[in-house]
C-alpha cells in the first residue's frame, strides 16, 4: 500500500513537471520566433512566414536600425532616465500612502482608503485629464509629460502596499519602536521600510515596466520627436516603413525597407532590457505578489 502510495505521488509529481515544462516553453518560444524573425531575409521572411529556423539570414533589420543609432540612443537615455526617476517617485508615493491606509489609527483612515478605491472605479475621462495636463500643469512638449501623467498613484499598487503592510509587518513592531522613542518618520524609514523590500520590488517592477513600455503618453502630449522615448520612436519608424511600402513614389525606399523583420527587430530591441532585469527582482516580486495579495 505504501508502495502504491510512492508510486501514485511520483507520477503526480512527473505529470506536475511535464505541465510545468510545457507552460515554460510556451511563454519562451514566442521570444525565440522573435529574435529568429528578426534575423530572416525579408522576402524569406514573406514567402516562407515565421519560423524558429530561417531558411535564409539577414541583419538588415538591425541594419536599417543602426542607421537611426543616434536617434535611437537619445530616445533610449530619455527613457532610461524617465523609467528610472518615475520608478522611484512612484514607490515613494504608493508606498506612503499605502501604509498610511495600513494604519487603522489614523484619523480619518477609512476616507482615506475610500478615496483610493474610488480612484480605482472612476475616472476624470480622456478629454478633461487631457486639459487638465496641458493647460494647467502645461506639461505639453515637455519631458513632464513622460513622466507625470505615469507618476500618479495606483490604486490597485496603494492597495497591494496596504495589504502588504497589514498581514506582514505585526502592529507590535511599530509600538516598539514608538515606547523606545522613534517617531513616525523613523519608524517607516528605519524598520517598515527594510521590512518591506518584496513588495517594494513588486510595485517598482510594475510601475518600470509600465514607463518603459509607454508610448500613450508620448502620442498624446508630445510633437517634439526629440523628447521621444524609445516606445515612440520604434512606433514612428515602423509607420515610416508602413508609409513607404503603401506610397508608389517611394518604391526605391520601400524595396531596401525590411517591414516584416525589423517589426521584430523593433520587439527585440524594446524588450529585451526587461528581461533582462527582472531575473534580479524575481524573487521578490513572486514574494510580494503572495503575500501582498492576502486578503483580510
Amino acid at each position: 500500500m505504501r508502495q502504491l502510495k510512492l508510486n501514485r505521488i511520483q507520477t503526480s509529481t512527473i505529470i506536475v513537471y511535464c505541465i510545468l515544462v510545457v507552460a515554460a516553453i510556451s511563454c519562451i518560444a514566442p521570444f525565440i520566433l522573435m529574435i529568429a524573425s528578426s534575423v530572416t531575409e525579408e522576402m524569406t521572411l514573406i514567402v516562407n512566414g515565421y519560423r524558429f529556423w530561417p531558411k535564409k539570414t539577414s541583419l538588415e533589420a538591425y541594419r536599417y536600425l543602426w542607421r537611426n543609432a543616434t536617434y535611437l540612443g537619445r530616445a533610449y537615455l530619455i527613457t532610461i532616465l524617465i523609467t528610472a526617476i518615475g520608478t522611484a517617485s512612484h514607490i515613494l508615493l504608493t508606498i506612503t500612502l499605502g501604509y498610511a491606509c495600513s494604519r487603522r489609527d489614523l484619523p480619518g483612515n477609512s476616507i482615506l482608503n475610500l478615496a483610493v478605491i474610488i480612484t480605482m472605479l472612476f475616472s476624470g475621462g480622456m478629454l478633461p485629464t487631457y486639459l487638465v495636463y496641458t493647460d494647467i500643469l502645461h506639461i505639453k512638449n515637455t519631458l513632464f509629460a513622460l513622466l507625470i501623467p505615469t507618476l500618479l498613484m495606483s490604486g490597485f499598487n496603494v492597495m497591494l502596499a496596504r495589504s502588504y503592510f497589514q498581514t506582514s509587518i505585526p502592529f507590535s513592531i511599530i509600538e516598539s519602536s514608538r515606547i523606545d522613542g522613534a517617531g513616525e518618520f523613523r519608524t517607516f524609514t528605519e524598520i517598515v521600510t527594510p521590512l518591506s523590500l518584496p513588495i517594494i520590488s513588486t510595485i517598482g517592477l510594475f510601475a518600470g515596466v509600465r514607463y518603459w513600455n509607454d508610448w500613450y503618453n508620448g502620442m498624446l502630449y508630445l510633437t517634439d520627436t526629440k523628447l521621444y522615448n524609445i516606445q515612440n520612436v520604434l512606433n514612428q519608424m515602423l509607420m515610416n516603413i508602413q508609409f513607404l511600402k503603401s506610397n508608389p513614389e517611394s518604391a526605391t525606399s520601400a524595396l531596401n525597407a525590411p517591414s516584416s523583420s525589423v517589426r521584430m527587430a523593433i520587439a527585440a530591441i524594446a524588450v529585451i532590457p526587461i528581461l533582462l532585469v527582472y531575473p534580479f527582482f524575481q524573487k521578490y516580486f513572486v514574494k510580494g505578489i503572495a503575500i501582498g495579495a492576502v486578503k483580510e
